[in-house]
């Protein structure tokens, strides 16, 4: 059945549509047809945000066509333009499935939770990088079809804002962090990308198992056309957006990816090539990858049906020797995750980042 695709391990979820965040932070987002909005925080006194476009060379001549070109939302704290000396660590923030950066970045209230850290001597500068595709999501991977993204994050973004701020630009002075689909995007630019980052944590990350289909599932999928599936509803479009990331094929238009239903049953390929993008999966040959951080963190809502997922990666980094902070909480997949990024989140990266 289709519903196999959205819960547990499948694609999911982006910011869901949940009424208002703890402490009346974020919005009521826009769900589930269409890609997911948020009104714009506010921007307490002293703060600056900028808006960049970040051209990517590991993005150019994706074959879904989407642009190498990329916005970011850039966030500085008060003291920034204060002491034209003083470098400060950056905290690269990933976005979900189905919202762009910039919403992202609205429904987090990213500017109130710069401020406020702020006030404790953490200062930080945040970037939230957009990384929106045709189908709703780029899954932080690394595809012909959509684009290097991984690359994107972990070497065009990090050059960028390098080059433009007066950052502390060693792996020291990193860190990424993430939630949902950039939960997932956590994982796996830690594990590939190791050297960049100094810290990582992530925020219920989705896709962290290996994901399987059933052959209903698996024909249903494979029959969708294009113009069907770019308009499709929250679960299909994250369904067909991970295919296009993790199966990818140049000579097989409309999607350019193999589906996962050939000949009259579920391809075990393209299963096999979707495992191999699995956090869960990937956690055994990159353990020296993983022992190289100074700190990683995770942490999930005991009512997120993504907690199966996200206690088996803890559990995985536990018998792998990888040392890491773990966390559950009352909550679901949303309703307290910007209060978490303001109280948890950045004061994780102040314990473990070189802040000056």
């Amino acid at each position: 059945m289709l519903k196999r695709l959205i819960v547990g391990s499948a694609v999911l979820l982006a910011v869901a549509a949940t009424p208002a965040l703890a402490q009346n932070r974020g919005g009521a987002p826009a769900f589930p047809s269409g890609n997911i909005t948020a009104p714009p925080p506010p921007v307490p006194a002293g703060i600056k945000v900028d808006s960049v476009t970040v051209h990517s060379p590991a993005l150019v001549g994706n074959l879904e066509g989407d642009s190498p070109d990329r916005n970011a939302m850039v966030v500085l704290p008060a003291s920034y333009a204060k002491n034209p000396k003083r470098r400060y660590p950056v905290v690269y923030y990933l976005h979900g499935f189905a919202i762009d950066g910039r919403n992202f970045y609205n429904f987090m209230h990213v500017p109130e939770a710069v401020a406020h850290n702020a006030t404790a001597g953490r200062e930080f500068i945040v970037v939230v990088p957009d990384t929106l595709t045709k189908l709703g999501g780029s899954m932080y991977s690394s595809s012909v079809t959509t684009g290097d993204f991984q690359t994107f994050v972990a070497r065009d973004l990090v050059a960028y804002i390098d080059s433009h701020y007066r950052t502390i630009a060693t792996r020291k002075g990193r860190g990424l962090a993430g939630h949902s689909m950039g939960g997932y995007g956590v994982w796996t630019i830690g594990m590939t990308h190791p050297g960049v980052f100094g810290s990582l944590y992530a925020q219920s990350a989705c896709c962290g198992l290996p994901r399987v289909e059933t052959e209903a599932s698996a024909q249903k999928l494979s029959s969708i056309p294009i113009e069907q599936g770019v308009k499709a509803d929250f679960g299909t479009r994250a369904a067909l957006a991970s295919m296009v990331a993790w199966s990818p094929n140049p000579k097989n238009p409309p999607y350019f990816a193999d589906p996962p239903f050939k000949d009259g049953k579920v391809d075990q390929l393209v299963m096999a090539e979707w495992a191999n993008n699995s956090p869960l999966a990937m956690i055994p040959s990159h353990v020296w990858a993983l022992r190289s951080y100074d700190a990683i963190g995770s942490d999930v809502g005991t009512k997120d049906g993504l907690i199966k997922d996200d206690t088996a990666i803890h559990e995985m980094l536990d018998k792998q020797g990888v040392a890491n902070t773990w966390a559950t909480y009352d909550g679901t997949h949303t309703n307290h995750i910007a209060q978490r990024f303001d109280e948890v989140v950045l004061p994780f990266f102040a314990q473990h980042l070189k802040m000056k």
